[in-house]
């Protein structure tokens, strides 16, 4: 499934590690790489200081941040390789997960809208999940300043609402890894056993939790 798939995307929660997992699967490949820039949302800060204020501004900064750069990347060479760490049919979780039913509404015409006719399809998705405790301690660890207000509950969360969305995804091929015993952004013996069996995939969907 590895060597056949032109575009990659590595998903999971706050803190799974899917930015760095897709650095180094780029860099391995060799791909191009598809990232969101956290850093560039000028309201990310201020939302995990009071979610209510500023949820609606985060999530149409997002919003607007994945559907350009999923723009350039359908406007760009269709042979390329590119592994990226979002796919935009996840971003309605997020909303409707911050936002009160009236700014919902208002965000889901907007998203509706701005939707392309026909959004780039992964050819794979790799999704890591783990237990919000693990994910805290990650995020606590990158010590990103505009996380560090968030709490272990908001990211439980997060971590429900991926689960729901993973579980009746299927619009492309899912490798589903556990994070709580594989790190394959840290560990180069985990890196090499994901390469592996992504490799070796058959299945539309598989569950990897054994690093041997």
């Amino acid at each position: 499934m590895l060597d056949k798939a032109r575009y990659i995307v590595v998903e999971g929660p706050i803190g799974a590690g899917k930015s760095s997992l897709a650095r180094r699967l780029a860099e391995r490949l060799p791909a191009e790489t598809l990232l969101e820039h956290p850093e560039a949302n000028p309201f990310l800060g201020r939302f995990y200081q009071g979610m209510e204020r500023w949820a609606l501004a985060t999530q149409l900064s997002f919003l607007f941040q994945r559907v350009d750069q999923l723009a350039a990347f359908a406007g760009g060479d269709p042979n390329r390789r590119v592994v990226s760490d979002f796919i935009l049919q996840k971003d309605p979780l997020f909303a409707a997960l911050n936002l009160a039913d009236d700014e919902l509404a208002i965000y889901q015409r907007i998203y509706d809208a701005m939707m392309p006719p026909a959004p780039p399809r992964p050819d794979l998705v790799i999704y890591l999940q783990a237990r919000p405790e693990t994910l805290m301690e990650r995020i606590r660890r990158r010590g990103m300043d505009a996380e560090r207000r968030i709490s272990e509950s908001y990211v439980q969360r997060v971590a429900e609402r991926f689960a729901r969305f993973f579980y009746q995804y299927d619009a492309a091929p899912l490798f589903i890894v556990d994070a709580e015993v594989l790190n394959p952004v840290d560990h180069e013996d985990d890196f090499e056993l994901l390469l592996d069996r992504l490799r070796s995939m058959r299945s539309y969907r598989e569950f990897f939790a054994y690093a041997g």
